[in-house]
């Protein structure tokens, strides 16, 4: 459905999108992935999430329908965050379906940027780290067939990106690569790889976190075989082979690095593991030579549920937490307006950088699953907005027509052209109208949210489906299985729709309308006999505000 406004309406809403952006449009990539093991979850799935954060990001989500491919076939390949055109490759005589971060056959690749040593970046090379992702997705049958399809493209083509932290995983195991280019003059990559056990969880955020590389088992491991060698060349490790950490020589510790994306990492595991105490002075960045495990075992098996909320993190109840505090405002807001580093009377200051972030333009939560066929076990989990502020829909890896608000379309519905059908813009019309009230207003958005999510843990969505798969064969399957994710991407998009109006009218001019049925589909608000609204309530500021006003203003609004 298409929800209408008048143009008064539009215009106010668009004034107020587009100082929004104008205020928060910079550029900072900065992502957090969550990696659970099969024998760490709930429900026997390898689960692993990405979201991309990145101001000015459009929410795309990505798809590829796969098929075969003719000889002579080249692939065109743009730099992912730039769509800067690097040139062409060979096709693959044989590509697969990819749904956002997942292909057809259950495998999944998601990131987070570490940078590294600035002389090791390459401009010159023709993989940069997206297309590295999405290239891989169309080939890779397995975890390890995507390690080793990435590693190859590098060393063939070359590499044109910082350094980089790559979850790649499957319905039976889950990898962390980390990679990084080897500068001016010399092509591919230097790169490692490790295995998280079965019965742990993991978490990457911007910040390389494979050290000490002989602590790791031979069937744990893989890397290049210049690793050491070349760190050896270029002087950024004297000692022996038993020695070497990746983290140490291609991307050493430094304040920022622990405090804006390590921290995140200590809540993640927070989330899951006991004991993370011990860890709170290095995630403080208070001890840069103490580091985590890159894995951890969870106190109890992890629930999709679970995942998802980690996502949602704002350091709630830690020593990091930023409600609560002169930056959050009257309403408590969990969010910090960019940049990340700032100065006042020439000293230097920082904001703190959740996991739970604005910049947010999509995020995803892979749930690949052995015990179902691929199209089915399958689902990619997105939503185009911080996960705080939205729900996740489900949308299994065999799709092959992708839902339209989910899409970007070249003027239409992209980064500079709002619509009301594309995910993106509904959400972030949604979120930017609370973030300044939070405390508010978003009680209202947490029970839509909820609401949509409700028994997510028990929601397998494979009966049908793989019935379905047995009697009719896989051509009815990814039919149904397309009606399928279009029916619940238009749910979510219509509900949200309402959910925009429905704030719009009951917290009109900072008062709160009354309410008969506090639901936005319904939209019914208290009227007096005469049939207009009610008069609202006018709250004001919350009782901690109006103390800090009391207090700073020295008596200046004090009654006489």
């Amino acid at each position: 459905m298409k929800t209408k406004f008048d143009m008064k309406t539009k215009s106010v809403i668009l004034s107020v999108m587009a100082w929004a952006v104008s205020v928060l449009m910079v550029t900072a990539g900065a992502c957090t992935n969550i990696i659970v093991g099969k024998g760490a979850s709930a429900d026997g799935s390898v689960m692993v999430t990405y979201s991309a954060d990145s101001y000015g990001m459009y929410g795309n989500i990505y798809h590829h329908v796969g098929g075969v491919h003719a000889k002579g076939e080249m692939r065109k390949v743009y730099d992912w965050d730039t769509n800067k055109f690097l040139g062409e490759i060979p096709q693959a005589e044989r590509t697969y379906t990819v749904v956002g971060q997942m292909n057809e056959n259950q495998v999944s690749i998601a990131e987070t940027t570490f940078g590294g040593r600035s002389e090791l970046w390459k401009t010159e090379g023709l993989i940069d780290y997206g297309s590295l992702i999405y290239i891989a997705l169309e080939r890779a049958t397995s975890a390890r067939n995507a390690i080793d399809i990435m590693t190859s493209l590098v060393a063939q083509y070359g590499y044109c990106s910082e350094g980089e932290s790559f979850s790649v995983c499957d319905k039976e195991e889950a990898w962390i690569l980390e990679m990084i280019g080897k500068g001016a003059g010399e092509k591919g990559a230097v790169w490692v790889a490790v295995r998280i056990p079965d019965d742990c969880v993991s978490a990457h955020a911007n910040q390389s976190r494979i050290t000490r590389l002989s602590q790791y088992g031979k069937n744990q491991l893989l890397c290049s075989k210049d690793v050491i060698d070349f760190a050896r060349k270029k002087g950024y490790f004297k000692g022996k082979d038993s020695e070497f950490s990746f983290r140490e020589a291609y991307a050493p510790n430094d304040f920022g690095a622990v405090r804006f994306c390590e921290t995140r990492v200590w809540s993640i595991f927070n989330h899951f593991c006991p004991g993370m105490d011990q860890y709170v002075e290095y995630a403080k960045g208070n001890d840069l030579k103490g580091e985590m495990p890159l894995y951890m075992k969870p106190g109890k098996k992890v629930k999709l549920s679970d995942v998802m909320n980690a996502m949602r993190d704002h350091y709630e109840n830690t020593p990091f937490d930023i409600q609560n505090e002169v930056g959050a405002g009257a309403y408590n807001m969990p969010y910090r307006p960019t940049p990340l580093e700032w100065e006042s009377e020439g000293q230097k200051y920082f904001n703190e950088r959740p996991v739970s972030t604005q910049q947010t333009a999509f995020c995803f939560v892979g749930q690949m699953r052995s015990q179902y066929p691929d199209p089915i076990g399958g689902i990619a989990w997105v939503t185009n907005d911080d996960p705080n502020m939205a729900p996740f829909v489900p949308l299994n890896c065999c799709i092959t027509e992708m839902p339209k608000c989910f899409r970007r379309i070249e003027g239409e519905q992209d980064d500079v052209h709002f619509s009301w059908e594309s995910a993106f813009w509904v959400q972030n019309a949604v979120s930017n109208m609370v973030y300044p009230y939070y405390e508010k207003m978003f009680p209202d958005v947490l029970k839509q949210r909820k609401e949509m999510e409700e028994g997510i843990d028990d929601m397998h969505l494979e009966d049908y489906p793989l019935q379905l798969l047995k009697e009719q064969g896989r051509e009815a399957m990814v039919k149904y299985m397309n009606e399928a994710s279009l029916i619940r991407s238009n749910m979510m998009l219509a509900r949200w729709q309402h959910l925009f109006e429905y704030l719009m009218v009951k917290h009109l001019d900072m008062a709160t309308k009354k309410v008969e049925a506090d639901d936005p589909l319904l939209n019914r608000f208290k009227k007096t006999e005469h049939g207009i609204a009610e008069p609202p309530q006018r709250p004001g500021y919350p009782e901690s505000m109006r103390k800090r006003i009391v207090k700073e203003a020295d008596g200046r609004y004090l009654m006489r």
